[in-house]
């Protein structure tokens, strides 16, 4: 290989296009929050829908993603303007959302109950637009990063920077929210409440929108796009079908980040943990921010931890040994609320009268929880970074960069699955009579037990095995992707120097192609 093919092959990232851009996964994960953790308890208690329909219409709307996911993803691997292929739908996308959230938080509810049917429209029509925003610009988290870089040793720490944008908005959305709710009668099921977390969400993610288009201005160019470079993918949507049918990885990362998406959405559902810590421990103020800084503080090492493995073995090492703690950790944890009023002993208890009040079994529980919740929170968005990964496996293969389609069908199950949490929650809460979702004031209802059991345990337990399954086929190991990147490297020197993108696909096949 000469010189030139090795300073190509290799596509690094300044520091601050690191740390900058991740932040538009932070930006996006504001509204995680503000949405998909709280916009059926909106509806439900707020604009008076039927708690089902709440519930079961946020992954209803998914079917709308279904058509919406691929027309986006296929129009931004067609974009090639002047502010580049991914800044218009981080802004763009931004925008959208910020409007159709702050007309569903805080106008709706004007509507008068008398109009029950406006309700349910608007509720509807304002969420789906929301969902176009939504895709807008969490594509963008995943499809970007194929420009960011391609150094073995840099993907894996866009985890640590994308947890950490993941933290500044998510984490700010849930330390807010209850600080906000205790302003207002009803707590989360106060119209006031949203009225002022819109706003909060907003600006949060404007700012963390605006610092992540810095991040991936220099490298938004056509230069660092695939092999071809200026040349734009224009494919039917017949061709993208037989691209993610022949894209083995592509698959089974799809059905782990699903595993670990779906584990991470349930199991910090504010609703069950409203019934964890508020209906069941009766004590939701002393016990939430306590547990939730104390996961994050456990999440620390994790993360170190995942990209040293990351960059020792590869992304889906990491992966795997990590789901692995979380899952044995859970088991613990299972074991532990089915202990649960057995007693005095058997509930959490942090602050007395007196001050410090522990026990035997909130010790327990704060190890099993804390090692278990770090070790599955520092994996949750590892997936993300993989699809990067597999877009450059598909440019190995055929030749084509589609970056779009590949962030945009992550981004469609992603989603999915996310929305899924709300649906099941609802579902699961219906089984023990209740008729609204239940918040932190609610008392404890017989069988309540029982659900908080299965959505903060078992389905994420279940979730995590499918994501173990699912990634032990996995073929792109931290080798693979070593030849993939040194391989797409060598043919982009090829059609820079002249040669057609066909001939450079049969010339240059293998590592030992390279060195001939």
């Amino acid at each position: 290989m000469n010189e030139n093919q090795n300073s190509s092959a290799v596509n690094r990232a300044k520091p601050y296009q690191l740390v900058l851009f991740p932040l538009n996964n932070g930006a996006t994960n504001v509204y995680y929050v503000l949405v998909l953790s709280y916009i059926a308890t909106f509806g439900s208690k707020v604009l008076a829908l039927s708690m089902i329909f709440a519930s079961v219409m946020v992954t209803g709307m998914r079917l709308f993603d279904a058509v919406t996911d691929p027309i986006i993803g296929a129009l931004m691997d067609r974009t090639n303007g002047k502010f580049g292929k991914f800044r218009p739908f981080m802004v763009i996308g931004n925008l959208i959302m910020a409007v159709s959230i702050l007309v569903l938080y805080c106008l709706t509810p004007l509507i008068p109950d008398t109009m029950m049917w406006a309700r349910y429209a608007v509720f509807v029509a304002l969420y789906a637009v929301w969902v176009i925003g939504y895709t807008f610009q969490t594509s963008c988290t995943r499809s970007g990063q194929t420009v960011l870089t391609n150094d073995p040793k840099q993907r894996p720490l866009f985890t640590i920077f994308n947890t950490v944008g993941s933290l500044l908005g998510m984490g700010a959305m849930q330390f807010f929210a209850p600080i906000l709710a205790k302003n207002y009668e009803g707590g989360y099921g106060s119209a006031g409440f949203f009225r002022m977390l819109a706003p909060v969400g907003i600006v949060i993610s404007i700012a963390l929108t605006l610092l992540a288009v810095i991040g991936i201005w220099e490298k938004d160019q056509p230069k660092y796009f695939g092999i071809g470079g200026e040349k734009t993918e224009k494919l039917k949507v017949s061709e993208y079908v037989q691209i993610i049918k022949e894209n083995k990885p592509m698959q089974r990362l799809m059905v782990a980040g699903a595993g670990c998406k779906l584990a991470l959405s349930i199991a910090t559902n504010t609703t069950v943990l409203c019934m964890l810590y508020g209906c069941m421990m009766g004590n939701y103020d002393g016990l939430y921010l306590p547990m939730m800084v104390l996961g994050y503080v456990f999440s620390v090492p994790f993360f170190l931890l995942t990209v040293r493995t990351s960059q020792k073995h590869g992304q889906k090492a990491s992966l795997m040994r990590y789901v692995s703690v979380a899952l044995v950790c859970y088991v613990g944890v299972f074991v532990l609320l089915l202990l649960w009023s057995h007693g005095d002993g058997f509930t959490l208890s942090l602050l007395g009268e007196g001050g410090l009040s522990l026990n035997l079994y909130t010790v327990l529980f704060i190890l099993l929880f804390g090692i278990g919740y770090g070790a599955y929170y520092a994996t949750a968005d590892m997936p993300i970074p993989m699809v990067a990964d597999c877009s450059d496996y598909e440019t190995y293969q055929s030749g084509k960069y589609i970056p779009g389609i590949m962030g945009t069908l992550f981004s469609l199950v992603d989603k999915l699955v996310s929305s899924l949490s709300a649906t099941v929650v609802g579902i699961a809460v219906s089984f023990v009579g209740l008729q609204s979702l239940p918040t932190q004031y609610d008392p404890y209802t017989p069988g309540m037990n029982v659900v908080v059991i299965v959505l903060f345990c078992v389905i994420p337990m279940i979730a995590w095995a499918a994501t173990l399954i699912a990634m032990k086929g996995y073929a792109l190991t931290g080798e693979k992707m070593k030849e993939i990147q040194a391989v797409n490297a060598c043919r982009r020197d090829a059609v820079a120097g002249g040669m057609k993108l066909e001939e450079a696909m049969e010339k240059y096949v293998t590592m030992e192609d390279i060195t001939k």
